[in-house]
């Protein structure tokens, strides 16, 4: 797996309504994954440098964790390192700045040790506003699963939720990150703490490889049923992105060139149609996940599409769906 910088440069697009202002609330940073081509500040102030992003909220993916020390105060080292980087993009005012972030609690260690984690990321900086631990799982040993789930409603066992309860106390922010065939799960959890803002990542991840593949019009319709259920929760918002990853099934690695901002649009409009229509722009963010959906697309073709899947709405639908909403859900006063 690598990022293949000359391939993506291989089309080239006009940059559209380049001062639009944009919040990106979703990216990571790979300075150590051995599985994950390298990713740093600097590649990322790059690849933003051309359309007017004006700043950018990490998502944990587990980087920079403590060497030593209590185990589950192991993923407060991401927190640290993300803030060192956030006073490096300081330093170049000119680039992205990093507002926010999301880091991870390990939230089945019991609610005692989840308290501690939480209250330890709250005390490293000003940029913690929640967490993400990831519950994707499928009964398909071909589809990724994190290690600790064990059965679709992942969400719904009492140890997830006992420390989930520590989130809730502390009015911090939880991004699901789950398969559309979970979504049912998730919505089931948002229903039990109303009070706790849940985004749904990735538009809820329509599955698309291993025995899903080849079956996007079959799956399309259980996708909107399923998120449905969690749109019809008022205290969930979803992000609009992450359909470009090479698991989702659309095959953009594998080209020749990379695709353009009008094949991403005719790809994936009616996902991002439905989802903007089933939630409404004000609980809607577009999001990069970059450098993930690198391997299909560059930065530029990507809000590009983005913008070009705006285009029919107001202007105050756009500022939500390009910076509103996150500024909302995730406490950015600025950027």
């Amino acid at each position: 797996m690598k990022l293949r910088e000359d391939w993506l440069a291989s089309v080239e697009e006009e940059i559209l309504e380049p001062e639009r202002p944009i919040l990106d609330p979703h990216f990571h940073l790979f300075e150590e994954n051995p599985t994950f081509p390298r990713y740093t500040l600097a590649d990322l102030q790059r690849d933003t440098s051309r359309h007017n992003v004006t700043g950018a909220i990490y998502m944990e993916c587990e980087e920079g964790y403590r060497r030593d020390g209590p185990e589950h105060l192991r993923p407060v080292g991401e927190t640290e390192r993300v803030h060192e980087r956030a006073r490096e993009a300081a330093a170049s005012p000119d680039g992205v700045q990093i507002v926010a972030m999301i880091g991870d609690a390990w939230l089945v260690n019991g609610p005692d040790r989840v308290a501690e984690t939480l209250d330890a990321h709250l005390e490293t900086g000003p940029l913690f506003r929640g967490v993400r631990d990831m519950g994707i799982w499928d009964p398909s040993p071909q589809i990724a699963r994190v290690d600790y789930a064990t059965d679709p409603d992942w969400y719904g066992q009492d140890v997830f939720r006992a420390g989930f309860a520590e989130i809730a106390k502390r009015g911090l922010v939880f991004d699901g990150y789950q398969y559309h065939t979970q979504l049912p799960s998730l919505a089931a959890l948002a229903r039990a703490f109303p009070d706790t803002t849940i985004v749904v990542d990735h538009l809820g991840s329509p599955l698309g490889d291993g025995p899903y593949a080849g079956k996007a019009d079959e799956i399309f319709p259980d996708w909107q049923t399923n998120l449905g259920l969690v749109a019809g929760c008022p205290n969930t918002v979803i992000k609009l992105g992450g359909l470009a990853m090479p698991w989702n099934g659309f095959g953009w690695e594998a080209r020749a060139k990379p695709p353009t901002s009008d094949e991403f649009v005719a790809t994936y409009a009616r996902y991002y149609d439905h989802a903007i229509e089933t939630f409404g722009p004000d609980r809607c963010m577009f999001e990069s996940n970059f450098p993930v959906d690198k391997l299909s697309l560059s930065y530029d073709v990507l809000w590009n599409g983005f913008k070009k899947l705006a285009a029919g709405y107001s202007e105050a639908e756009k500022e939500a769906l390009f910076g509103g909403t996150a500024r909302r859900v995730y406490g950015v006063e600025s950027a």
